[in-house]
């Protein structure tokens, strides 16, 4: 395939997979797994609100739920906050949009870089035509296009771990090569800061500081780049101790429930999330050929370190993994390096299988991959709840800017990010709560079913009670 065709080929696929992400751009945070979306946009948020300090991250949970202590800053020490930071410096210069679309943009710029980013990778390693292929495949897969425009910062670690693995891949064996590691190491760093499981992207890093030098060499190389990227991580997670209270509890991301190899584990990972939810059955075929397909020692050394890479991600985090589907969106990239091998392969021909066949059969997988696939990530753009839009709404524009909102939602944090203010998203425990400085109560439970409702409006003035939502003013007894 020649040079300018192939460049060209990329961009139109990384503009492809941007297209498509713009759907549903402008829609609330109220769709699939939408509490850690309203997390992170939360924390983008609150620096429009309290001023930028990427220091002090926060966001609007005041209560004990994540980490199991009271939180009335509302830290969010997590992932380091720079894709919020990204975002609100955007914000200020894009007009006439919203923090929430900026985020989106963002997730979506990056994954059309890293589009480009991993089909350069392919075709490097492979073959031009399957870097083509592949890149085509991460651009319009379904599960893919979901988290790929989700407010979530992994779309942007996962470019800066694309980005550091192709400078390790084109690093020259020059006197220039220690600035190729050092450039490496730098986006490495930036990727675990943003999101520290992207360590598992980093595996072919081990083959790629040795390619093309001499043993020595290659040992100075990775120990500079793990340096590099190492110290800005345990820099962080040393910070973060001084505020236990936003630090969520994460023992069980591990081994919940002792979940790991068992039967559950299994079928979770592997029938439900990458035979249906990813690949949609269909795409187990090229998947499965790519895997065995024969490789060349530099291709096998990338492919296989990528395999065993996202192997140990599921095996380490097993529960995290078996809990929730997002956190599949961080082997992306491997997945689709192997369904793309795998198409490589259909279409290049084997010998024993008819060509026409072949294609036939690739075609057929391909339609039916997304199609079984999409059947199911359609629904995630959904909003299946949308009374707590609208009373997110109502009470955002009666509620003084700078009140405390109890907003009970069976703990989920959703409903407080549409009130657009700090609080706690469970009820129970009122008068704690109100000592603590909450000054009003939202529900879309307003019926006098709801005990906590019918008792709290017995007491307290109702600003508004419909039979969609109530507001309660707590600081004005009846």
């Amino acid at each position: 395939m020649k040079r300018k065709l192939f460049i060209v080929g990329l961009v139109i696929i990384s503009l492809l997979s941007i297209g498509v992400r713009f759907y549903h751009i402008n829609w609330p945070i109220a769709d699939w797994h939408s509490w850690r979306q309203s997390d992170t946009a939360a924390v983008a948020r609150n620096f429009l609100k309290f001023g930028i300090d990427p220091l002090h991250p926060r966001y609007d949970d005041l209560s004990n739920i994540q980490s199991g202590k009271d939180n009335p800053m509302g830290w969010r020490m997590v992932e380091f906050p720079l894709y919020q930071l990204i975002g609100v410096e955007s914000f200020k210069l894009i007009p006439h949009v919203t923090i929430e679309e900026v985020l989106r943009g963002l997730s979506i710029v990056a994954t059309g870089a890293s589009v480009l980013l991993f089909g350069f990778l392919l075709s490097e390693i492979v073959n031009p035509f399957a870097g083509i292929l592949g890149a085509f495949i991460y651009a319009v897969l379904p599960f893919s296009i979901y988290y790929g425009r989700a407010i979530l910062p992994d779309p942007l670690a996962t470019f800066c771990a694309l980005v550091s693995l192709t400078v390790l891949w084109k690093r020259g064996n020059s006197n220039w090569s220690w600035a190729w590691v050092i450039v490496a190491g730098i986006f490495g760093a930036i990727s675990l800061l943003v999101r520290p499981m992207e360590i598992f992207i980093l595996f072919p890093a081990a083959y790629l500081v040795f390619r093309n030098t001499t043993f020595l060499k290659g040992v100075a190389y990775g120990l500079i780049y793990c340096v590099i990227i190492a110290v800005p991580l345990l820099w962080w997670r040393h910070w973060i101790l001084q505020f236990p209270e936003g630090i969520p509890v994460s023992d069980w991301l591990y081994n919940n429930n002792g979940v790991r190899f068992k039967g559950a584990w299994f079928y979770w990972l592997f029938s439900q999330r990458l035979a249906d939810l990813i690949l949609g059955y269909w795409g187990l075929i090229p998947f499965g050929i790519g895997l065995v397909t024969k490789m060349k020692k530099g291709e096998a050394w990338f492919s296989l370190l990528w395999l065993a890479g996202a192997l140990a991600y599921l095996i380490i985090f097993a529960g995290g993994n078996v809990q929730h589907d997002y956190y599949q969106a961080l082997i992306i990239p491997v997945i689709v390096w192997f369904t793309a091998k795998g198409f490589y392969t259909f279409m290049r021909g084997v010998e024993g299988f008819n060509k026409f066949g072949s294609y036939a059969l690739a075609i057929v997988c391909f339609l039916f991959l997304w199609a079984f696939s999409w059947y199911t990530i359609r629904t995630y753009f959904w909003i299946n709840r949308p009374e707590i839009v609208e009373a997110g709404k109502a009470a955002d524009a009666l509620i003084p800017k700078n009140a405390k909102v109890i907003a009970p939602y069976n703990g989920d944090t959703t409903f407080l990010y549409q009130i657009n203010r700090q609080g706690w998203p469970e009820g129970f425990d009122i008068a704690k709560k109100i000592a603590m400085g909450a000054g009003y109560y939202v529900t879309v439970s307003p019926t006098n079913n709801d005990l906590e409702t019918r008792d709290l409006a017995n007491m307290y003035t109702v600003l508004v009670r419909n039979d969609k939502y109530a507001i309660i003013d707590l600081t004005r007894k009846k």
